[in-house]
């Protein structure tokens, strides 16, 4: 505990802390999230105002939680910061304006309401994409723009496309006033990289109070420490060396490429699954429950199974939204298969505007495809451990397969990844690699392990933990701070999915 107090104290000194409440909190930081000590110093200022805040009339309290959300994506994107309350007012007047519709007038509505909200994702995502594009292959010579993406456009322009055409099917009906919807829009644990949440989950418990159900509250403080394990110390401390494999793969032997790419896959998870874990988590501390986001993705036997648990709220919402508008599976196999390739194309140029994440999409889209093929020969084998082996062994090396082209800049890159495991691949670099990063290969090793915990083990964890004594509480909170500032890089890494 005196070495956190050193630590807090070396890091916010009283002239360090003045300067942040003065000059430090009023301009952009291109290093603000969750994880970072700025934002938890906002934080625990926000909440002991919140908590008084909370027994005031329900249009102060979300007044109060939109301007702070309002602060945390300024700090986020600076003056860009004015799309999303634009894209909160605008949607939300035009989707009043379509209810009072039907027909083709109502369509016609939700179709404008698509197109605007998507304007400035596509300007800021994807304009440089299709200029580059253009360039390569008519041979123009297009300037390339000067654009900033803002931090999370792509998480809050789902979510406001979801509330409308929600409204539009009629799923949702519940009237919807403008401070509940940017409250909903702008819910700052959500705004940097999701999970995307359906106006379904948070907009009917504003119209309640917030909850003060115990459980709720130290489940969400369970979900804050699990969380900063997976970003703060797991994610943050491999990514330094999987970074080196990637940016020059063709300079390690085929083993430390297998290892960077093993150390990738269990990053990404860590650092997205993390976040997740924190949003929710600080959302539930307020007294407002999210869904969950991860459930044990890497214990997946197929690759439907993996999209069943790996981003939820992304995969949900492109079925939803992309694949069953599409048909589904209700137009015979061949519309089915492509159906799943079209939506997982446009999930992975969703996640970058780049032609590999498009490739990326491609070959999940290609697993997809042929486990639906295969499904029916699958189903007649018989449910045996070495069965359910071989059939998670497939899975995840195939999943961690694709997480090279999710991660290499290029596809050179990719090839020479893939190249070097293939023709310089020796077990002799096993012993020599564990000895010269043995922290790095103990966090890999018990990352991927702790996938083997079952779910109803993990959920009678976090019971022990919410019945625990407060002192035990903070005990363990105590010991996962000092974990992370031991185990720290010199920068926090940025979110991997704070950029799409």
């Amino acid at each position: 505990m005196l070495n956190i107090l050193n630590h807090l104290s070396a890091t916010i000194s009283l002239p360090s802390l003045w300067e942040g409440l003065g000059v430090g909190f009023i301009s952009q930081d291109k290093a603000w999230s969750l994880c970072t000590v700025p934002f938890m110093v906002a934080f625990i200022v926000f909440f002991a105002i919140y908590l008084l805040v909370c027994r005031t009339r329900k249009a102060v309290m979300m007044g109060y939680v939109i301007a702070f959300s309002l602060f945390f994506a300024y700090k986020a994107n600076g003056i860009l910061m004015l799309l999303l309350p634009a894209t909160a007012v605008i949607t939300w007047w035009l989707t009043k304006k379509m209810t009072a519709y039907e027909g083709w007038k109502r369509k016609l509505w939700l179709t404008l309401i698509i197109l605007l909200t998507l304007a400035p994702l596509i300007y800021y995502k994807y304009a440089n994409f299709l200029l580059t594009t253009i360039n390569a292959i008519f041979a123009g010579n297009f300037a390339l723009l000067d654009i900033f993406l803002p931090i999370g456009i792509s998480f809050y322009t789902f979510q406001a496309i979801s509330y409308s055409v929600d409204v539009y099917k009629r799923k949702f009906t519940m009237e919807t006033s403008l401070l509940e919807y940017c409250f909903y829009l702008t819910f700052f644990p959500l705004l940097m990289a999701g999970p995307i949440t359906r106006a379904e989950v948070l907009i009917p418990q504003l119209k309640e109070e917030p909850s003060k159900d115990k459980e709720l509250v130290y489940g969400g403080l369970w979900l804050i420490i699990v969380g900063l394990l997976k970003k703060a110390l797991i994610a943050d401390y491999i990514a330094q060396y999987n970074n080196w494999i990637f940016d020059d793969p063709t300079t390690y032997s085929g083993f430390e490429n297998l290892m960077g790419v093993f150390g990738y896959t269990l990053q990404i998870y860590c650092d997205f699954s993390g976040y997740s874990d924190m949003s929710i988590g600080l959302a539930a501390v307020m007294g407002f429950q999210l869904k969950e986001n991860f459930n044990f993705p890497y214990q997946s036997l197929n690759m439907t199974e993996f999209w069943r648990r790996w981003h939820i709220a992304l995969s949900t919402w492109f079925r939803d939204y992309v694949y069953i508008p599409l048909g589904g599976n209700r137009k015979g196999k061949f519309r089915t298969y492509l159906n799943s390739m079209i939506t997982m194309l446009v999930s992975g140029l969703w996640h970058g505007a780049s032609w590999m994440f498009v490739l990326w999409g491609a070959i999940h889209g290609v697993g997809l495809v042929i486990h639906k093929a295969c499904k029916s020969w699958l189903d007649r084998i018989p449910n045996t451990i070495p069965v359910r082996f071989i059939a998670w062994l497939i899975t995840f090396t195939y999943v961690g397969f694709a997480w090279i082209f999710f991660r290499a800049p290029n596809l050179d890159n990719a090839y020479a990844v893939i190249n070097q495991i293939g023709t310089d691949f020796s077990w002799d670099y096993l012993v020599p690699f564990i000895k010269a990063r043995p922290m790095w290969s103990v966090f890999v090793f018990l990352g991927l392990w702790l996938h083997t915990i079952r779910s109803h083990d993990y959920k009678w964890m976090q019971h022990l933990f919410i019945k625990a004594p407060w002192i035990v509480k903070l005990i363990i909170f105590l010991i996962v701070m000092q974990l992370v500032i031991n185990f720290r890089q010199d920068n926090v890494q940025p979110f991997i999915y704070a950029q799409f």
